[in-house]
């Protein structure tokens, strides 16, 4: 209220603004996570709590790749965060046509693109592309520096920073195929979404699986290619330890096992110890592991390779024999914790439970403990439990991970009697509940807690920052040959076929019965933005995340918090940046208290991850996101990458 106050006097005694500083640090953004360890905290103080009511559109870049499902089953997710390489941006589009921008006008220097063969392809998303400087190349030499993208069609490619021209030595004049071997493999399966990482004088890339599918789905495999040549240096193949590998192949290299966990998001590096932090997904299919066969062993883990070998060094599960997608979504932060006075360089694992592993970087060991407790059981034929998962007790879990029938909820009393016997006729033993023929009730469920879009950490102030969605899920086995087991029938709902079980796995938003305007059953809020102090283990405050315009008609448009997908920043002058939420803002809130002190409504859904850049000491500070959309949570779809700066 002392901004708004402030501001109308100035305007009505025509005064001008305060002068926007000159002095402070410059800062760029190199590597998608803001840093090797995704920390996405940046040294920039310009914009300010005083200031940033003051922040306006600066620039607009359109992409112009929407894919709205008109032509393709596909729907674009414009998920991207820009890197910043000396005096350029690089982004890439949901169809992965990488453009170079420059930072302070938006202006299109160059674009290329890798035309994408469609066939199959159903989630086209881009959430970044990586830069690598040749410490050996001459000045001026073609390739000095260069952009790596992967795609959705499972190519690796390099380009000419300064031209985007392809690096014609780099694999085949400049692309490697990523399916090489990992046949056979069905159109679409397999491919590239997160951005590519590089440790050294490697570019390690995982990829992404179709989720529920069939037990013998395409390779998990991490591979390393050598950044000049493209030549594979090392794979990673995500088999129990003294599994065989698969020769002979084709082309003299070992083929991959297939139905193994893959690596679909973020990954982190610490150069000074060589090594590359992975964090994988579930063995599939998603929701029945009798199948498996112990392909599991590296499932929903955290897993850290030595970057020059791809040699494993050691490995924490967060979740045993998965059968809940409970894969591990969020980038590894890599962060120093305070312990009995002494600092512990940790890795910090955020997860879909709304828990968060703090393991020692050298060992995964626990730096606090983590207590193995007994969970529900199940009786579906075929199927084994695990009886124990990991739970931390530093810090407690974020999420709840119970809702019963007497939390139902609903906007009016015949919605939430819907709602409470739906609940009351699943099974709900709590959190790890298994699936089940009868239905059972997952919460947190399938996209709960954190997912790709990871949390941020204030170096100064200690403290971590994170969203949590709070929405419950339905996840029934039926037999195969029941009628059941054919396609979605009620809207939030998603069947998986889960070829080579004798099980199809339906799964579904808990909502209420109102098809014009459902909501979930569970009580608000359904999205929370919280901050926590890691090395005392308390949160320092969690508020609702979101509202509700966008989803439902005005004027019911309320402060309730939505579940949420795109990750936060934090600056070094204390404001946090995130868009994420289903109502279309990019916010900025103050990190110590979790005001919100200023939000802008963007032209598309923000469902990405915000950067921040500031060139010169004289010149402004810019936050950036992409404002396109996800074309599976119902928000306005886009093209747009939207700068912002101090008037």
């Amino acid at each position: 209220m002392r901004r708004v106050v402030v501001t109308a006097l100035l305007a009505l005694f025509g005064c001008d603004a305060a002068p926007i500083s000159t002095n402070g640090p410059t800062a760029g953004w190199p590597v998608y996570g803001g840093d090797t360890g995704g920390s996405r905290h940046s040294p920039l103080d310009q914009i300010t709590r005083d200031n940033v009511d003051r922040l306006e559109v600066a620039w607009t870049f359109h992409t112009g790749d929407v894919v709205d499902g008109t032509t393709t089953k596909g729907k674009s997710a414009f998920e991207a965060t820009p890197i910043l390489l000396d005096d350029t941006l690089y982004v890439c589009s949901p169809k992965d046509r990488v453009f170079a921008l420059d930072p302070e006008t938006g202006a299109q220097k160059w674009v290329f693109d890798p035309v994408l063969e469609t066939d199959g392809i159903w989630n086209f998303t881009c959430r970044g592309v990586a830069a690598w400087q040749d410490p050996s190349a001459r000045e001026g030499q073609q390739c000095a520096s260069r952009i790596f993208l992967g795609t959705v069609d499972a190519r690796l490619f390099a380009l000419d920073a300064a031209t985007g021209r392809a690096c014609v030595a780099f694999g085949d004049d400049g692309v490697v195929d990523l399916k090489r071997g990992m046949e056979p493999i069905a159109a679409g399966e397999y491919g590239v979404t997160s951005p590519p990482t590089v440790i050294g004088d490697i570019v390690a890339v995982g990829g992404l699986v179709w989720d529920g599918q069939r037990t013998n789905h395409a390779p998990g495999v991490v591979r390393g290619f050598d950044a000049r040549t493209g030549g594979l240096r090392w794979a990673w193949d995500p088999v129990p330890p003294g599994t065989p590998p698969l020769y002979p192949s084709p082309h003299g290299e070992p083929d991959f096992h297939h139905g193994t966990p893959n690596a679909w998001s973020i990954f982190s590096t610490d150069p000074a110890r060589d090594l590359l932090f992975v964090p994988t997904g579930n063995a599939g299919p998603d929701f029945f592991g009798g199948e498996r066969h112990g392909l599991d062993s590296f499932s929903s883990s955290v897993v850290a390779l030595r970057g020059s070998t791809g040699e494993l060094v050691w490995h924490f599960q967060t979740v045993h024999h998965d059968l809940w997608d409970y894969d591990v979504a969020s980038q590894p932060l890599l962060i120093d914790v305070a312990k009995d006075g002494a600092m512990i360089p940790a890795v910090v694992q955020a997860t879909k439970m709304g828990h968060l592993f703090v393991l020692h970087r050298d060992t995964g060991l626990p730096v606090w403990p983590v207590e193995e407790r007994p969970v529900p059981q199940g009786d579906v034929p075929g199927e084994t439990y695990a009886a124990t998962q990991p739970f931390p007790t530093h810090p407690k879990p974020l999420h709840p991970g119970r809702v019963g029938a007497g939390d139902a909820f609903g906007l009016v009393p015949w919605e939430r009697a819907a709602c409470r016997d739906r609940i009351a006729g699943l099974r709900n033993d709590g959190i790890f509940t298994p699936p089940s023929r009868e239905g059972s009730l997952q919460y947190p469920g399938v996209a709960g807690g954190v997912n790709w879009g990871s949390v941020a950490f204030d170096p100064a102030r200690r403290l971590l920052v994170t969203t949590q969605s709070r929405v419950a899920h339905e996840v029934k086995l039926v037999p195969r040959e029941s009628e059941a087991a054919r396609a979605p029938r009620v809207p939030f709902e998603a069947v998986f076929p889960q070829e080579g079980t004798p099980w199809v796995a339906r799964e579904q938003v808990l909502t209420t019965p109102n098809g014009l305007f459902p909501i979930p059953c569970t009580p608000p809020p359904w999205g929370t933005l919280l901050a926590l102090d890691l090395d005392s283990g308390e949160k320092r405050w969690e508020v609702p995340f979101g509202t509700t315009r966008g989803q439902a008609p005005f004027p019911l448009w309320f402060e309730i918090g939505l579940p949420s997908m795109g990750g936060p920043l934090v600056t070094a002058s204390g404001l946090v940046f995130i868009g994420a939420a289903l109502d279309g803002y990019l916010r900025a809130v103050d990190v110590e208290t979790g005001e919100e002190l200023w939000k802008a409504h963007l032209p598309a859904g923000g469902q990405a991850t915000p950067m921040t850049y500031r060139l010169r000491a004289d010149g402004r500070q810019f936050v950036l996101i992409a404002a396109g959309g996800h074309g599976a949570l119902g928000v306005p779809l886009g093209d747009s990458l939207v700068a912002f700066s101090l008037r």
